[in-house]
């Protein structure tokens, strides 16, 4: 008997009814002969809802109560899918992320997962019963509950997973896989049937939400097969592991987007190395984070410094950089907003050369201009004025043959 996790997010037990159709799921997978852990998210936009409730007492709550109070709403879920499945005769056992052993770090707000306790989950399958598990929570050693930040509930999901030395972790979405791009943007984007950890990872980091990257890092390093599919239909989802079969063998797998992106340049920095690390590391110590990266020299003893960040985090980096100007010893910040980043993802980029120079063209040729550049192994990301991003997109997607039926990748 194996024990299979199933994942189900906000969108899929927004309402009662929702809720009565994740119960027959579970139930369809102990049929199989399975023993099921389920995590679930906070109902529809109870976790929005909660944050509006805060903002309406305090603009500055502590992040200790804002933990207190949105942990809450998973406790909810948990409560009424365990009522639904114990009405349709499957007994069940709802646990808060403490008490399912899920130990973090003192992070309010944003918590890393440091281990899982499974013992209290295990016994629970051990006893033909389906241990309902709050996703997003787990609990300090000083005994302070935490959140762990966006998409909380897939790293729970894939911790547990592990803790439990799962067959495989399902993570319940309302699309019915991973696409070759966001398919409310392009039409023809198709689903793909498998892909690698890597390619999964890259495409989660450069902004596509159907997975958060933490919880494909997690798969990654602890071997959990993921498998993404959609809570409303019985339609096969897409396989995430190690080695995804290449039968089509496409070079690029996807094309990722995010929009709300700036560039921030540091103009007259001295040529010498420590203004770089001091700036980066002021940032991180904020929790700015950095993308793209560009520097340069300009020939009068000074050098100018480029980087991307995400348009929320702007004010907060101006205020970083000022307060440390003398540190630094900079001239000016000068500021770009309204641009968005465009990448292509795929793990055939290795063995094939020209794949950037090939992007850069199909840009170039639609008007397209490019403002900044990263690589890796497996990715080209640009970043391009906003009101081009749909279009680069869908120019990219057609130049890499990216449309169509289903494809196993």
């Amino acid at each position: 008997m194996a024990i299979i996790v199933q994942k189900f997010g906000g969108t899929s037990v927004g309402t009662p009814e929702r809720i009565m159709n994740v119960a027959k799921r579970v139930i369809e997978e102990r049929a199989n002969g399975n023993e099921v852990a389920v995590v679930v998210s906070a109902m529809g936009k109870t976790t929005d809802e909660l944050v509006a409730l805060a903002k309406a007492i305090t603009s500055s709550p502590s992040k200790r109560e804002m933990d207190m109070l949105l942990t809450t709403g998973e406790q909810v879920t948990i409560s009424l899918l365990s009522m639904a499945l114990q009405a349709l005769g499957q007994e069940a056992v709802s646990f808060t992320g403490w008490q399912a052993g899920i130990q973090t770090e003192a992070v309010h707000g944003n918590a890393r997962i440091l281990g899982i306790d499974p013992s209290s989950v295990k016994k629970t399958l051990e006893a033909g019963k389906v241990a309902v598990v709050a996703g997003f929570q787990g609990i300090t050693e000083a005994g302070d509950i935490t959140t762990l930040g966006r998409g909380g509930s897939d790293t729970t999901a894939v911790a547990l997973a592990s803790a439990l030395k799962a067959a495989r972790c399902d993570i319940y979405t309302d699309v019915t896989g991973v696409f070759t791009t966001d398919p409310r943007f392009v039409k023809n984007a198709r689903k793909l049937l498998s892909i690698s950890y890597d390619e999964m990872l890259e495409l989660a980091n450069l902004g596509a939400g159907v997975l958060h990257p933490r919880a494909v890092e997690f798969a990654k390093n602890y071997g959990i097969p993921l498998v993404v599919r959609s809570s409303m239909s019985k339609e096969a989802g897409t396989i995430i592991e190690e080695e995804a079969s290449m039968e089509e063998n496409l070079i690029v797998r996807g094309v990722a987007f995010e929009d709300r992106i700036t560039r921030v340049s540091v103009m007259g920095l001295s040529e010498s190395l420590t203004g770089l690390p001091s700036i980066f590391a002021a940032l991180a110590k904020n929790s700015i984070n950095v993308d793209i990266i560009i520097q340069n020299v300009t020939g009068e003893g000074t050098a100018n410094l480029s980087f991307s960040i995400k348009t929320e985090d702007l004010e907060r980096t101006i205020e970083v950089l000022e307060t440390s100007r003398n540190t630094l010893g900079y001239d000016r910040i000068e500021t770009e907003t309204g641009l968005s980043k465009v990448s292509i993802v795929g793990s055939g980029m290795v063995s094939n050369p020209g794949v950037a120079a090939q992007m850069f063209n199909v840009l170039a040729n639609n008007g397209i201009q490019v403002k900044m550049v990263s690589t890796s192994e497996i990715k080209v990301s640009v970043v391009i004025d906003d009101k081009f991003m749909v279009h680069a997109v869908e120019t990219l997607h057609d130049a890499f043959s990216l449309a169509g039926s289903s494809v196993r990748s």
